[in-house]
């Protein structure tokens, strides 16, 4: 089941990937022969889309690898550690085209617009509206990190490509060529805005940030039968791969078949709800009202 989750989310990046490398070739071919620095600076956006693809497929591999006894809890954080390496290239190309732009400032270049140029930008735009909900979408349905990491970096691309666009629509309407190089400093903020998003979401998993709110684990606990009150909950992980534990207060003169039965009565409502793989730690004690009679 694992493995078949892995193959599947392998398989939506190696198409995504393919579809970015056609759409950076377009944009830094184009860009580079019209002499825009937008267009150009969108098309290596673009290319980042596909190196992450890349690192996304590695760390799915490493992710798929199954326990064993260095990692007795797997190797699933290996997803999460992909998305750090696609906001260190986001940041390198982030810097890159700023101090490019910078240098352009002083001697700015007249792009040479084409109808082509429209073209090409309108297409590839179209691929990356496609491939952000496909990605998005399959990244849900699969329960992916690295899925729907990457469907909000390419999700930057398409108001990058709009806004490219309206530049070059501006330019030959009349606007000054330096309002190109601006439009590249756009995307660069662009880039560095999912950067930080991605590396948000990335950092907060792997330093185990609460995963689900400890009222509704609560709520789940005390829907069950014999438990009079719940304490100490903690959690961490990913939306498919939660770790929970917690305390339940329960009455002292329970059984330990009862507490067992009580304890898997309330994993399987937890797994019911939130997640059928939820890893889950209960630790019975008496109730407050009971210890107190001792």
């Amino acid at each position: 089941m694992v493995n078949g989750k892995y193959k599947s989310i392998s398989k939506v990046l190696w198409i995504i990937l393919v579809l970015n490398i056609i759409v950076a070739a377009a944009k830094i071919a184009m860009g580079t022969y019209i002499n825009s620095e937008s267009m150009t600076a969108d098309g290596f956006h673009s290319l980042t889309d596909g190196s992450s693809n890349v690192i996304g497929i590695i760390g799915i591999a490493a992710a798929a690898k199954p326990v064993d006894e260095d990692h007795p809890y797997g190797h699933k954080k290996y997803e999460t550690l992909t998305g750090l390496f696609i906001v260190g290239m986001l940041g390198f190309l982030g810097f890159k085209i700023i101090s490019e732009a910078i240098t352009k400032f002083a001697n700015p270049i007249t792009p040479e617009i084409s109808i082509q140029s429209f073209i090409v930008m309108l297409v590839t735009l179209c691929i990356n509206i496609f491939v952000t909900r496909y990605e998005h979408r399959k990244g849900v349905e699969l329960n992916s990190t690295i899925l729907v990491s990457d469907a909000m970096h390419t999700k930057s691309d398409i108001y990058v490509t709009i806004g490219v666009i309206v530049t070059l629509v501006a330019i030959k309407l009349g606007a000054p060529p330096v309002v190109d190089t601006i439009a590249s400093v756009v995307v660069a903020g662009f880039i560095f805005h999912a950067a930080y998003e991605i590396f948000k979401s990335a950092s907060g998993i792997l330093v185990d940030c609460q995963a689900v709110e400890a009222e509704r684990i609560e709520r789940i606990a005390l829907a069950q039968d014999g438990v009079k009150g719940v304490h100490k909950i903690r959690s961490r992980g990913t939306a498919d791969d939660i770790y929970i534990d917690m305390h339940v207060q329960a009455d002292a003169h329970m059984s330990l078949q009862e507490s067992h039965r009580l304890m898997h009565e309330i994993e399987n409502s937890i797994r019911g709800e939130l997640n059928c793989d939820a890893q889950v730690i209960i630790h019975i004690e008496p109730s407050q009202d009971e210890t107190e009679k001792f």
